[in-house]
């Protein structure tokens, strides 16, 4: 039984080792020089497997896909996932924000050993193979640096990644492949990605790439539904990027799409009430300057003064009650998401409606797709690497289970 998992990701790697424990043997294929190369991005800044809270909850992060990564998480979930790292020697721990790291937080360690035991229980890696579809119905066809290569296996699973961070693989090259083979594709958008606002030049040229922290953004759903999540974000050059902008992004490009742009409002200071701003602000600042008032009475200097400045007149800063009414509800229009390919994830692909219950496409058999390349979205926190993690493992078990079934049957 020969397995051929295109795509060296988490998916693409889980995959291959799903398929291995049930007597494959598996040749994978990737289009660039080394495998894992996001996932090894993804461990710069601590690697984040995935999250400690309760399951229900954490179903409800893949909104209206939840009821389709709740199967897969049945069969590798949070804990599993957890359990697979430790048996490759690699401890974890839940952080302060119910996080789960290595323990080292680094991925690369993570990755050396998950390679070495798939190499060492028969994985083959093809490097700089670029999958370009079929040779004929079922015959795969990679661009290599030595021509065309042409591979027959008994099944096939891609995860071949979504459209962002192009220069780590992930680069929607596979839509128009599919697309032409019938298979039902959501437009690939962005997700965890950061918004255009427009600064002003001297909010750009002041204080971009500062952090504003503490903060908290607040919306209202098309439903009427008031939301508030605090956190942080990035001031950039063109208008914010950060975990507490990541978290909303998907309502916040789904907004924009519909009305244009978006108005979020900032709470520049989430551990005060407005009544205690307004006191703290009315008392007399002699001949302090307003910045200094401002910074010794509430605790507002730096990138959040230069947003308030951004946002509110000089009458207006002037008078304590409309001063600390900004500071509590401060207006930010976001106008675009960021291209597509600054993203962290994107949201799209193919369908779940075009593949049966083990993730094999309907019109294509032995054609099997998991990871980002489904269509589906999550925040950061560990949600994306387990639902990739999960989908691999359905995938390669599907591709096994689907090809003895088809031989039973002959």
């Amino acid at each position: 039984m020969k397995i051929a998992v295109i795509g060296g990701g988490p998916a693409g790697l889980m995959a291959a080792e799903a398929a291995i424990a049930m007597g494959a043997r598996v040749d994978l294929y990737d289009a660039m020089a080394s495998v894992g190369r996001k996932f090894l991005l993804a461990g710069k800044g601590g690697l984040n497997l995935t999250h400690s809270e309760p399951l229900g909850n954490f179903i409800l992060r893949y909104g209206p896909r939840q009821e389709q990564i709740r199967s897969l998480l049945a069969g590798f979930g949070p804990d599993a996932l957890r359990e697979w790292a430790r048996e490759l020697g690699v401890e974890t721990f839940i952080g302060t924000s119910g996080r789960v790291f290595p323990t080292d937080l680094k991925s690369a360690p993570l990755l050396r050993s998950w390679l070495r035991r798939l190499r060492q229980h028969g994985m083959t890696i093809h490097v700089r193979h670029r999958w370009c579809g079929w040779a004929g119905s079922e015959t795969l066809r990679f661009s290599t640096p030595q021509g065309d290569r042409l591979v027959s296996p008994d099944a096939v699973v891609l995860a071949l990644g979504g459209g962002s961070w192009p220069r780590f693989g992930s680069d929607g090259a596979w839509v128009p492949l599919l697309a032409g083979r019938g298979v039902l594709i959501e437009p690939l958008k962005p997700t965890n990605c950061g918004f255009d606002v427009e600064w002003s030049p001297h909010l750009r040229g002041r204080y971009a790439g500062h952090p504003v922290k503490p903060v908290v953004v607040a919306g209202t759903t098309q439903e009427g539904v008031e939301f508030r999540h605090q956190g942080e974000f990035v001031l950039t050059e063109t208008g914010i990027e950060g975990g507490v902008i990541y978290a909303i992004s998907a309502w916040l490009r789904d907004e924009i799409v519909k009305r244009g742009t978006v108005l979020l409002r900032l709470d520049l200071a989430p551990d005060r009430d407005v009544s205690r701003l307004i006191s703290d602000l009315s008392r007399p600042r002699g001949s302090r300057s307003m910045a200094s008032h401002l910074q010794r009475r509430v605790g507002i200097s730096g990138v959040k003064a230069g947003l308030l400045r951004e946002y509110v007149s000089k009458k207006d800063f002037a008078d304590p009650i409309l001063l600390g009414t900004a500071i509590k509800s401060l207006p930010l229009r976001l106008v675009a998401p960021r291209p597509m390919e600054e993203a962290i994830s994107t949201a799209g692909g193919v369908a779940f409606e075009a593949l049966d219950g083990r993730l094999m496409i309907r019109t294509l058999p032995g054609v099997f797709c998991s990871g980002e390349m489904l269509d589906w979205e999550a925040p950061t926190g560990g949600y994306l690497l387990t639902a990739c993690f999960a989908s691999g493992h359905a995938a390669g078990v599907g591709a096994v289970r689907w090809f003895q079934s088809t031989r039973r049957s002959t």
